[in-house]
């Protein structure tokens, strides 16, 4: 039964990209056993999925593969061991602040990877009639008795049916406990898992149908047909769950996921607020089991005491660090709707009669009562945008605020760093001893991201950008004492481009503005995920960078964002006194293929680049959420080579190679951009023809430009200034209460924020200073 099952499942490879938004629910409850419409109970879920889209015309995958940025959350620690997966963890929260990787999601990785190779353990076994867990290995191989063909249990007996449902259900348990830590990334973790875990929790719910445990990841895991995740998922199973556990913030979290596929972004809102309230009132317990204290003893008995080894209740939790950046991205996508509706743009004629004349008799007056009408709903439409900008912006602070910066770190903690990691995965010592030295090292500043963003940002901070980054796109490899550093986090990069979309649509005034987008790309550059995580580009980056382009760089940047962004170098420890600066390696390799080839350099350093810019419109191809083929992605990569082609030659080589290039960390081989000399777009014939897609002609073939980056473009370049959308706080005295009354005064005040957010979102929680009102 386990080898039919497993030629319904799609291959490993198999990870579309996020499914659009909208559509009603049409399609089976998601978690219950039997499908809703019509069939036995005991129907596959291929056959469930059937009645919606026939499986010929669309790929049968699992849902989680639907989630968005599962993309950011990949990298080597889905192939390391668990062992050095855990010591890195370790060695990582006892490495000098900032800490290279935010310590709270390393804790819940870890903890996931171990629920998950634990779930697959079991879940193969009971494929499988194993009753030894030796047999099986993590990530649920089978032994060498299942690869001669001897199968069953290896002692010559099959498992019951008992024993099956049992080992089924505690692994439904296990991996339930996974995807509260994190959805995200325990659906990467389980598309490494072997195909008896994605039939797992439909295995326990067609004997227990109440399992809420398994219910919740039958939702992950019911095959659903590919990007119609909206129409075939109900929000039903999970409200279940909520009212039989209602002091669960996670399940409060995936409830709102899905109603933001079902552009319930409203409803999103709320439920994130609410689970904002329980998870700072009733925090959730990562207490381990009894079973797992008993392993993690003697571990702990041979650690050194030099480093501090947090028990599991200790660890720190990053649920509340998902839900404020969730809430963001639901806030900015709602700003972002309200665009359209607040601009008149498609609003400037009047409507002829049936013989082409214009109606000039009474009716003139109902015209301009509804013209009124239509000014103060623009009116309103703008203020809300502002509004959910700044809320969004809010809670985009909010999230970077758990993340370190240190302007001038000693080079000698990541050393530390780095030699203590080689001495795990290369050397294999699994409890390296930390450097007396770094102990006794001077103190350094340490600043959170959100202090960089204050009206006032710390005086001490090394000039960015500067004449190197501008010109060359990197600096010189200079031997030095200390080095920019700040803790890294895969959805990092996405908040702080996301900071800059919500800077723009609350009108920040473009110097200012200028400042945080320096600031960003100087963050973005130092952002590193050694060794856990791949590095990974994020949709709001994209979005950023066709902001700029479409409103023709009104910041005046000096340089292109990629080249402002590209890495920094990677500190020297041991380099040469006299060594100031590395050949440009794209000079070099041009060079030496037109001297082994015989070629002329010019015509080698062209071929180069147009590589160059294909390398770069695939991986932007791969980070598109509305690539769902072969077919779309070969047309995304033919628009974004027409786009940067007709740039190159309307705008230099210059500009154009090093957009191009500086990915790479590679750049041209003349002409350089002047560090005064933005980029700028020739002037458009109307200004709503370039908003639609990718250029003059490419733009029906393939829309570049997504309805977000199209929208915020627009607001920048057309909308006019809002006033009047902050009020004042008001203060209130405070009285010394008990600390009972302090929590349902609280609860009270979290309910009356969600209340508020379905009324229709009237007040607004940033404190600031009055403004007038728009005339």
């Amino acid at each position: 039964m386990a080898k039919k099952k497993s030629k319904q499942t799609p291959p490993p490879s198999e990870d579309p990209i996020v499914a659009g938004a909208g559509g009603s629910s049409t399609g089976p409850a998601a978690g219950n056993p039997p499908p809703t419409p019509s069939g036995p109970k005991k129907q596959s879920s291929s056959a469930k999925a059937s009645p919606i889209e026939p499986p010929s015309a669309s790929l049968i995958i699992c849902r989680n593969k639907h989630w968005r940025y599962i993309s950011a959350f990949h990298g080597p620690w889905l192939q390391m061991p668990m062992e050095i997966l855990e010591t890195i963890a370790n060695i990582n929260y006892n490495a000098a602040r900032p800490r290279p990787v935010d310590a709270a999601s390393l804790f819940d990785l870890v903890k996931i990877r171990r629920l998950v190779d634990e779930a697959t353990n079991l879940a193969v076994r009971a494929a499988s009639d194993i009753a030894s867990p030796i047999l099986t290995n993590v990530h649920g191989g089978f032994g060498d008795t299942a690869s001669m063909g001897l199968g069953g249990s290896g002692h010559g007996a099959k498992l019951s049916r008992e024993r099956k449902f049992r080992m089924r259900e505690q692994a439904s348990q296990k991996l339930a406990r996974a995807y509260r830590l994190d959805e995200i990334v325990c659906s990467v973790a389980t598309m490494q898992g072997a195909s008896p875990l994605e039939n797992v929790a439909q295995s326990v719910l067609q004997r227990n149908p109440k399992d809420l445990d398994a219910k919740y990841v039958h939702l992950f895991h019911e095959k659903i047909p590919s990007r119609q995740l909206a129409e075939s998922t109900s929000v039903q199973p999970l409200t279940d769950i909520i009212v039989e556990r209602p002091t669960e913030p996670e399940v409060l979290r995936t409830r709102a996921t899905v109603k933001v596929f079902k552009e319930d972004l409203e409803g999103a809102a709320q439920d994130l607020t609410h689970a904002l309230s329980l998870c700072r009132f009733h925090p959730p317990s990562h207490a381990a089991s009894q079973e797992e204290v008993q392993l993690q003893e003697p571990l702990r008995a041979r650690r050194r005491p030099q480093d501090v080894i947090l028990a599991e209740k200790d660890r720190p939790s990053s649920l509340e660090g998902q839900l404020v950046f969730q809430r963001g991205s639901v806030y900015l996508t709602m700003a972002c709707q309200l665009v359209g509706q607040s601009l008149p743009l498609h609003q400037r004629h009047e409507s002829p009669t049936g013989d082409g004349t214009v109606t000039q008799n009474a009716e003139d007056e109902d015209a301009n009562g509804a013209k009124q009408e239509t000014a103060r709903k623009q009116l309103e439409s703008r203020k809300s945008v502002k509004i959910l900008a700044k809320r969004a912006l809010r809670d985009y602070m909010a999230f970077i605020s758990q993340f370190e910066y240190s302007p001038y770190l000693p080079i000698g903690h990541v050393k530390e760093f780095n030699d203590r990691i080689n001495m795990v995965a290369v050397q294999g010592i699994r409890n390296p001893r930390p450097s007396d030295a770094m102990a006794a090292a001077e103190p350094h500043k340490v600043y959170s991201l959100a202090d960089l963003f204050a009206p006032l940002p710390p005086s001490d901070l090394p000039p960015y950008p500067s004449q190197n980054v501008v010109r060359n796109g990197s600096q010189p490899f200079v031997p030095e004492t200390s080095c920019e550093w700040t803790t890294y986090h895969p959805l990092l990069s996405d908040a702080l481009h996301s900071l800059l979309l919500c800077h723009c649509l609350v009108q920040t005034s473009p110097k200012e503005l200028q400042r945080h987008a320096y600031m960003v790309a100087r963050l973005v550059r130092l952002s590193d995920g050694y060794p856990v995580f791949q590095a990974s580009r994020s949709p709001s980056r994209s979005d950023w960078v066709e902001v700029l382009r479409r409103a023709d760089n009104w910041l005046n940047l000096s340089a292109s964002w990629e080249t402002l962004c590209a890495p920094a170098p990677i500190p020297i420890y041991d380099a040469p006194a006299d060594q100031t600066s590395t050949p440009n390696p794209g000079l070099a390799a041009s060079a030496a293929k037109a001297l082994i080839n015989g070629e002329s350099p010019e015509s080698v350093a062209e071929d180069m680049r147009k590589e160059r810019i294909r390398e770069q419109a695939i991986m932007e191809a791969l980070d598109d959420e509305r690539v769902v083929d072969e077919e779309t992605f070969r047309a995304s990569i033919l628009a974004r080579e027409k786009r940067a082609e007709e740039d190159y030659y309307s705008h230099g080589a210059a500009v154009a190679g090093s957009r191009s290039s500086a990915a790479n960390g590679s750049h041209p081989n003349s002409g350089s951009p002047s560090s005064k000399a933005p980029q700028r777009l020739p002037p458009a014939e109307s200004p709503m023809k370039r908003w639609g897609g990718a250029g003059d002609g490419d733009s029906r073939e393939y829309p570049i430009l997504t309805e977000r980056a199209s929208a915020i473009a627009i607001w920048v370049r057309d909308g006019p200034v809002v006033t009047g959308t902050a009020k004042r706080k008001k203060r209130t005295k405070k009285s010394g209460t008990s600390s009972a009354s302090k929590t349902t005064a609280a609860a009270a005040a979290a309910a009356a924020a969600a209340a508020s957010i379905e009324a229709g979102m009237s007040k607004l929680d940033v404190e600031e200073e009055e403004e007038p009102a728009e005339t």
